[in-house]
């Protein structure tokens, strides 16, 4: 009874909503002052992850066309194997505990199956390798006047490798994800995303190109 009990819940995944936007930024851009964003009173200490994630794809590419994302990835917070799905209030994640370390080809990447069970709505195996996203993050917590997370921004140097073509790519990017004290009402969103968008700018960066990094590593821009 207990084992069934383990089962179900190793089963059950994680599930979070990603609201967050995106910049490119060249490799000599400075960070902005994050602290003239609306409701920040501070800006913790880098905290540095190295993030190794294989994303998989039926040949066909039914997970892509679904706007749904697949990937086993290694160090950082949320190590594990997750599901992306982009809809347009954010990227739902579902995500489960990290397995085994898997073997040295890339192809042959067993996809555990309550991971596959979660993926029957889209597509069935075979999966095979798509790419290969190797980041060195460096993340800082954006906290408010009581200590509670505004939002994370993270700063990226990413390599990418398309595992179909053999073609490999890198770029630098921030992220910036909306915390629990976040505002949670979309006009006060939109103001958030507003003032970051301005210090961006100021620094030199852009809005994101793609909306992904694995988008950006499959299509070069």
């Amino acid at each position: 009874m207990e084992d069934s009990a383990d089962r179900a819940a190793a089963a059950e995944p994680q599930r979070s909503l990603e609201v967050e936007r995106k910049y490119d930024v060249d490799d000599a851009t400075a960070v902005p002052d994050w602290t003239a964003l609306p409701g920040v009173a501070g800006v913790g200490e880098a905290e540095h992850r190295r993030l190794d994630a294989r994303y998989l794809d039926t040949a066909e590419g039914h997970l892509a066309r679904s706007g749904v994302a697949v990937r086993r990835r290694s160090g950082g917070p949320d190590a594990g194997w997750h599901i992306k799905i982009s809809t347009p209030e954010g990227k739902h994640e579902w995500a489960w505990p990290l397995d085994a370390e898997p073997a040295a080809d890339v192809s042959d990447l067993p996809v555990p199956e309550p991971v596959v069970a979660a993926l029957a709505q889209w597509a069935s195996p075979p999966f095979a390798a798509l790419a290969r996203i190797r980041n060195e993050r460096h993340a800082y917590a954006l906290r408010d006047a009581e200590g509670a997370l505004v939002a994370e921004f993270v700063d990226d140097h990413v390599t990418a490798r398309d595992e179909r073509r053999g073609t490999e790519a890198s770029w630098r990017e921030w992220e910036l994800e909306l915390g629990p004290a976040a505002p949670a009402d979309a006009e006060g969103r939109a103001a958030l995303f507003a003032a970051a968008d301005a210090l961006v700018s100021a620094a030199g960066g852009r809005p994101a190109a793609s909306d992904s990094k694995l988008g950006r590593a499959l299509t070069g821009r």
